[in-house]
């Protein structure tokens, strides 16, 4: 019969946090931003297009039109996005600019599929698998629209739980998906789940799949993740119109001037370029052609990356390593070890992820809010931490883990929690 080991010494983890808050640090790890270097790497864009602005196809870049975007920059990234370069969109330097666009529209205009729009339904309802992207959750609760958890699993939504909710309820409407190393887990969603979501019976005809694919070339490992193309899948199902595919630079070249895409069948196209007529006249072609450029083909793509991935995995796996060395056996502590993507998701105990983050940000270390990661901002749990390691340099990474394992070993010391490691 195992014993439990003994309860952490409360006054050594008071001692310890005392120790941390007395150093008067500032630390932030509360988004997914590239730091300066990985900034740097893109510096020579800055400098194009130069003088040329002729496009491939000869369109003078610099005047209006082409509600499409470039052909040339939408073939560097049509493979990796899983999206035919004729159902791809360049558009301009935000995808979530895209996505909450796409929610918009169908609530003011009917989208392929539905006889009204969603805003004369009595309901419209999104399934959010949790822990999720805050972002998501802000669109919906922006545009009045309701988020319904759903579990995530190493692969995936729970597509049990999914299946029942979109079968037995017309007025659930969508989902939202991160499906390669999502946000925060990491997740990497297996073929099963993709051709589940792909052909699943919905009680909405007019059901849509956001399918943000932002960390589609994001490795973190020698050894890419794939994932099945969702849009072939659902075409050969009769659903071509349920996915709207979605991905951007912003995280590959510079975060703040990048191109944002969006792939859908043709109808979706269509439907999405007739509301798009009323907004604009054409993207930023110039910004376009200097990625083409800049990127040159498919492998130029995941050159650059590859030049990203050296500087980040160091990041993740000093994180990994501080974690381990402090609560390698502690119940309750857990934590993901992503292969690609922005973020580490520590799972705590239940009730004490709000208490952790209130005593890193009283010792100088910054963190995305607890509950950030579930609807509303409510986690029932009180157990996820989302940890962002890619924007500060190394040393200052290794210093913050470290100091949220002092908050965390204080939280649990109190709470009269085992520690080990």
């Amino acid at each position: 019969m195992s014993t439990l080991p003994p309860p952490p010494d409360l006054a050594s983890a008071k001692a310890d946090y005392d120790a941390l808050v007395a150093q008067g640090i500032t630390l932030n790890l509360t988004r997914g931003k590239p730091s300066s270097e990985q900034l740097d790497l893109s510096v020579e864009l800055l400098s194009l297009p130069g003088a040329d602005f002729k496009a491939a196809d000869g369109t003078d870049t610099r005047n209006y039109g082409g509600l499409r975007g470039l052909p040339e920059l939408r073939e560097i990234f049509a493979g990796e996005l899983g999206v035919p370069v004729d159902q791809l969109i360049a558009a301009g330097n935000s995808s979530l600019e895209l996505m909450h666009d796409t929610v918009v529209n169908a609530l003011l205009s009917p989208v392929p599929g539905a006889s009204r729009r969603w805003l004369d339904e009595p309901r419209v309802a999104f399934l959010a698998p949790v822990p999720g992207y805050d972002r998501h959750f802000t669109v919906c609760e922006r545009l009045g629209v309701e988020l319904v958890p759903v579990p995530i699993t190493p692969d995936g939504p729970d597509m049990d739980v999914v299946e029942r909710l979109v079968a037995e309820d017309a007025s659930v409407k969508g989902i939202w998906c991160v499906p390669k190393y999502s946000n925060p887990t990491g997740a990497v969603y297996s073929d099963e789940t993709v051709r589940r979501l792909a052909t699943m019976p919905t009680a909405a005809p007019d059901f849509r799949i956001m399918w943000d694919n932002a960390y589609a070339v994001h490795h973190l490992t020698e050894t890419p993740a794939r994932i099945a193309d969702i849009l072939p899948l659902a075409a050969e199902a009769g659903n071509a119109d349920r996915p709207l595919v979605f991905g951007s630079t912003s995280k590959i070249t510079v975060a703040g001037g990048g191109v944002g895409f969006l792939g859908a069948s043709e109808a979706n196209l269509a439907w999405w370029l007739k509301r798009l007529e009323a907004r604009t006249i054409g993207p930023d072609k110039v910004n376009q052609l200097r990625h083409a450029r800049f990127l040159g083909d498919a492998a130029g793509l995941a050159a650059h990356m590859e030049k990203h991935r050296r500087l980040i995995a160091p990041k993740f796996a000093a994180v990994q390593r501080v974690l381990a060395e402090n609560f390698a056996d502690t119940p309750g502590v857990t934590w993901s070890e992503p292969t690609g993507g922005y973020f580490i998701t520590l799972i705590v105990p239940d009730g004490l992820a709000s208490e952790v983050v209130r005593l890193a940000k009283a010792a100088g270390i910054a963190l995305t809010p607890a509950g950030a990661t579930h609807p509303y901002g409510k986690d029932p749990q009180d157990a996820v931490i989302r940890l962002a390691p890619t924007f500060p340099p190394l040393a200052q990474v290794e210093g913050a883990i470290a100091g949220v394992a002092v908050c965390l070993r204080l939280a649990l010391a109190s709470s009269g929690l085992p520690v080990g490691a």
